[in-house]
C-alpha cells in the first residue's frame, strides 16, 4: 500500500511560506516615499497669497526637491511680495528666467529665497546663512515687511518686499545680455533707390562688433556746446558695446585721486555736460585722448574768457584727440616724424605736437605746454594725459594775463600739489554761467 502524500504536502506548504517576498513587491515598498503632511510649509506656500512665487516655484520644477528636502531639514523661506515679483521686476530679467534654457538659473535664483532652517529671525540675524542654492544670503540686508507670515511644525515663511538675486544668476543674466546685444541682428527697411542712376542703392557692409564705428566721431558728437548741466539720457545711435559712462566716471574719480587736477573734474561734470557726451562716445565705439591741463594751468583762466557760452566746451574741445595715444606712442611719433598734427574735436583746428628736451611739447611759441604727467589714466577707450598749459588754437589771440612762459623754456619740476577745488565754479557762478541754483548757493 502506498504511503499517504499529506505529509509531503504540508512540508511543501511550510517551505513556501518561509520564502523571501516577490520581486514586486519589494519594489514597491522601495519605491514609496514619505507623503506629504497637508499641514507642511511648502502646501501652505502654494495656498497662501504669495502667489507669484509659489508660481516659479511650480514652472522651475522644485516641488520635488523641496519635498525631499523636507524629509531631512525645516525650511525658512524668504518669500518676496506679488508687487516685486510681477511690477518691480525688469520686464527682461523676467523673460530670461521665463526661458527654458535659463531653467537652472530660475532654480538657483528660488533656492537662494530657502534657507534649510526654521529657528532663524530676520530682523535679529545679523549673519549670513548658507541657502539650498550653495550661496550665502545675507539676512541683514533683507527688507523684511511681514515676519512670520506663516508658521508650520516643518518651517516659517517670512515676507520680503524685494526679490533677492545671487550674484551667479546676475553674471549670467548680464552675459545672456551681452551676448544678445552682440549677436542682435539691425533690422533693414525697404531698398533705397539713387534717383541718379535709378539703381538700388546698395547697403553699407556690416561692422562686426566691437570695431570702430563707421560713422565720423564729429557726426556722432553732440550738436553744439551747451552750457546747461549734463541732460538726461537719451537713446544712442548704436549697439553700446562699451559702459562709457562708467568708464568717464572711473577717470574722473582718478583726477581726483590723483591731485592737482580737481579744476577739470568740475569743468567736466558741473559745468558743462562734457562727461555724459564722452561716455555716450566710449558707449557707441569711439577712442578719446584727453590732454588735461592741471589746476595752476586753469587758475590762470580769467573770468571773461569763462563768462562766454560755450566757451569752457570750446576750450576742452581743443584738448580732445580722436585717437587712442599713450606718452609712449605720442612720444615715438615726434621722435620719428618730428613734428605731429593731431586732430581735436573743434574742427578745424589741429594740435601739433613735436619733441623737446626728452619729452612731448604741444603748440607753438607762446601757446605750448609740456607733457607734465603722463599716463594718468589708460583704459584701452580713454586716455588721460597731464600738461601744464591750457592750449589755444593757432589763429587765436593769447589770451590776456595767463602768464605764459617763454617758449624756450625747460620743462617743469614734477611737483603734486593739492589746489583749492571749486575756482572755476566760482567764477561761472558770478557771471551767470551755471543754470542749476544749487551749484551757485
Amino acid at each position: 500500500m502506498d504511503p499517504s502524500p499529506l505529509p509531503l504536502l504540508l512540508l511543501l506548504f511550510s517551505s513556501l511560506s518561509l520564502l523571501p517576498p516577490t520581486f514586486s513587491q519589494s519594489s514597491n515598498s522601495s519605491s514609496s516615499t514619505p507623503a506629504i503632511n497637508s499641514n507642511s510649509v511648502l502646501v501652505a506656500l502654494l495656498d497662501s497669497h504669495y502667489t507669484e512665487l509659489a508660481e516659479l516655484v511650480e514652472k522651475a520644477l522644485l516641488l520635488p526637491t523641496l519635498e525631499s528636502t523636507l524629509t531631512s531639514h525645516n525650511l525658512t523661506i524668504l518669500a518676496p511680495q506679488n508687487a516685486a515679483l510681477e511690477r518691480d521686476l525688469d520686464p527682461e530679467f523676467r523673460q530670461f528666467l521665463l526661458q527654458p534654457r535659463n531653467l537652472k538659473s530660475l532654480q538657483t535664483l528660488l533656492l537662494y529665497h530657502i534657507i534649510p532652517n526654521s529657528h532663524i529671525d530676520p530682523l535679529r540675524g545679523s549673519d549670513s546663512h548658507h541657502t539650498l542654492a550653495g550661496e550665502v544670503v545675507p539676512l541683514s540686508e533683507t527688507a523684511v515687511i511681514e515676519l512670520r507670515s506663516i508658521v508650520r511644525p516643518d518651517g516659517v515663511i517670512h515676507g520680503i518686499k524685494t526679490l533677492l538675486i545671487p550674484k551667479s544668476v546676475q553674471e549670467d543674466f548680464n552675459r545672456r545680455r551681452s551676448l544678445a546685444s552682440i549677436s542682435a541682428v539691425k533690422p533693414s527697411g525697404a531698398p533705397e533707390v539713387d534717383p541718379r542712376t535709378h539703381r538700388l542703392k546698395k547697403p553699407a557692409p556690416p561692422v562686426p562688433p566691437g570695431a570702430p564705428p563707421v560713422l565720423p566721431i564729429y557726426d556722432a558728437m553732440a550738436p553744439g556746446p551747451a552750457i546747461a548741466p549734463a541732460p538726461a539720457p537719451g537713446p544712442g545711435s548704436g549697439k553700446h558695446h562699451f559702459n562709457g559712462h562708467a568708464q568717464v566716471k572711473d577717470f574722473i574719480q582718478t583726477l581726483l585721486l590723483y591731485g592737482g587736477y580737481n579744476e577739470l573734474a568740475d569743468i567736466l561734470v558741473n559745468l558743462t555736460s562734457l562727461a555724459t557726451e564722452m561716455g555716450r562716445l566710449v558707449s557707441e565705439g569711439y577712442v578719446l585722448t584727453v590732454l588735461a591741463p592741471n589746476d595752476e594751468a586753469l587758475g590762470r583762466l580769467t573770468t571773461d574768457q569763462l563768462s562766454e557760452p560755450g566757451a569752457p566746451e570750446q576750450i576742452l574741445y581743443y584738448h580732445m584727440i580722436p585717437e587712442y595715444q599713450t606718452e609712449e606712442s605720442m612720444y615715438n611719433a615726434v621722435r620719428r616724424f618730428g613734428k605731429v598734427r593731431y586732430d581735436t574735436l573743434r574742427l578745424p583746428h589741429k594740435v601739433v605736437a613735436r619733441e623737446a628736451d626728452g619729452s612731448v611739447k604741444f603748440g607753438t611759441g607762446e601757446k605750448s605746454a609740456y607733457l607734465f604727467d603722463p599716463d594718468i589714466y589708460t583704459d584701452g577707450r580713454i586716455s588721460v594725459q597731464g600738461i601744464d598749459a591750457v592750449l589755444f588754437p593757432p589763429d587765436e589771440a593769447v589770451p590776456p594775463a595767463m602768464g605764459v612762459l617763454p617758449a624756450n623754456r625747460k620743462p617743469p619740476v614734477i611737483v603734486k600739489k593739492k589746489h583749492k577745488r571749486g575756482r572755476i565754479l566760482e567764477a561761472a557762478c558770478q557771471f551767470g554761467v551755471m543754470t542749476r541754483i544749487s551749484f551757485c548757493q
